[in-house]
C-alpha cells in the first residue's frame, strides 16, 4: 500500500467537507479518490448507515482502498459515474466531490512521465491500460492537431511554431522521452520562463492523453440525474480550462452560451451556486501546501425543481 499521507496532501480538506454538508445517513461520492484523504474525512462524518463510493482509474490509487463496510472503490474514470452507481443499486447521492487534476503522487512518480523534473518515457496516462500516451500524440498527430492542443489546452502563445518544430523533429527520429522533448523545443522556450512553458506543454499533452475535458463534461452532465434535490456538488480545479467548465455548468447548466429559459421566460438551471465566487486556500494552507496556490473550489446545490 502507498502511504496516503505521502501519496497526496488533500487541498482545502476542511472547506470541501464543510461544502458537502454531510448527513450521517447519506450517500456520498468521491470521484477522485487518489490517496483517500478526502474519503477518509468523509467517512468520519458518516454514521453506520452512510455510504461512500469512490472512483479512481489509476491502479496506484486502488492500493489505498479503505477497509470499511461503508466504503466502495470503483476502479474506473468518473465519466462512468451514473452506470456504476446503478450497478451498486444506488440511484441518487446526497453529495459529490471532485478534486481534479494530477495527484502529488503522479507528479512525483518519475516513471509516469507527468513531471518535467524527471527523465522518463513520455507516458502521462492516468489509466495505465489506455492505448493513447504522450509519445503517440507527439509522434503521430497531424501538425494542425498539435497546434490546436497546445493552443487550447496549454494556452501557449507560439503553439503554431511549437507544433511545426515537433513535426519537423520527428522526421529524423521518435520523440520518446521527457529530455528528448525538452531538447527538441528548447529554442522556442522564453528565457527566464522555462518552467512555466514546459508546464504548459506537459499540461496540454496530459489533457489530450487522458481526454480530461471530455471526461469532465460527461461527468458534470451526469451529476444532474445522480444528485438528489438540494444535494451538493463540490468541485476543485487547478487550471482555467477546468474551472471555466465547472463555473459555467454550475451557473447555467451548460458549458457555453446563455442560460436556457422556458416558455414563460423562467431560467432552466439544474443548480444554484452556494458561493458566488470560487473558494481559495487560506494563507496558512498556502504556506504549507504549494499545490493549493492554483486551486479553486466551487460549490453548487441541486435545484428542487430541476427535473
Amino acid at each position: 500500500m502507498t502511504n496516503p499521507s505521502v501519496y497526496h496532501v488533500p487541498v482545502m480538506l476542511q472547506e470541501c467537507i464543510d461544502a458537502l454538508a454531510i448527513q450521517p445517513d447519506g450517500v456520498y461520492v468521491d470521484v477522485t479518490f487518489g490517496g483517500g484523504g478526502h474519503s477518509r474525512e468523509i467517512l468520519k462524518h458518516l454514521g453506520p448507515n452512510g455510504r461512500l463510493i469512490a472512483f479512481d482509474q489509476d491502479p496506484d490509487a486502488v492500493k489505498n482502498a479503505i477497509d470499511d463496510p461503508r466504503f466502495t472503490l470503483v476502479h474506473q474514470n468518473f465519466k462512468f459515474l451514473k452506470n456504476n452507481l446503478r450497478l451498486l443499486g444506488l440511484k441518487e447521492a446526497d453529495g459529490i466531490l471532485g478534486d481534479l487534476g494530477v495527484s502529488s503522487h503522479q507528479f512525483d512518480s518519475a516513471d509516469r512521465g507527468f513531471s518535467i523534473r524527471f527523465e522518463a518515457d513520455l507516458d502521462m496516462r492516468m489509466d495505465q491500460v489506455a492505448d493513447l500516451d504522450a509519445k503517440r500524440v507527439l509522434n503521430t498527430y497531424a501538425e494542425e492537431d498539435l497546434h490546436r492542443i497546445f493552443g487550447m489546452y496549454g494556452e501557449i502563445q507560439n503553439a503554431r511554431s511549437l507544433a511545426k518544430t515537433i513535426v519537423t523533429a520527428r522526421l529524423t527520429g521518435e520523440i520518446a522521452t521527457v529530455g528528448g522533448l525538452k531538447d527538441v523545443i528548447k529554442r522556442l522556450v522564453p528565457k527566464g520562463k522555462e518552467h512555466k512553458y514546459h508546464a504548459q506543454v506537459f499540461q496540454a499533452l496530459r489533457i489530450e492523453v487522458n481526454q480530461e475535458l471530455e471526461a469532465l463534461q460527461s461527468f458534470l452532465e451526469q451529476t444532474v440525474s445522480v444528485l438528489k434535490p438540494t444535494g451538493r456538488l463540490v468541485i476543485m480545479s487547478y487550471h482555467s480550462l477546468e474551472d471555466r467548465l465547472v463555473k459555467n455548468f454550475m451557473q447555467k447548466g451548460k458549458f457555453r452560451g446563455e442560460v436556457e429559459k422556458d416558455f414563460f421566460g423562467n431560467e432552466i438551471k439544474p443548480f444554484k451556486a452556494v458561493s458566488r465566487k470560487a473558494i481559495t486556500a487560506s494563507a496558512d494552507e498556502l504556506a504549507i501546501n504549494n499545490r493549493s496556490r492554483s486551486a479553486k473550489l466551487r460549490v453548487a446545490e441541486r435545484n428542487l425543481n430541476s427535473g
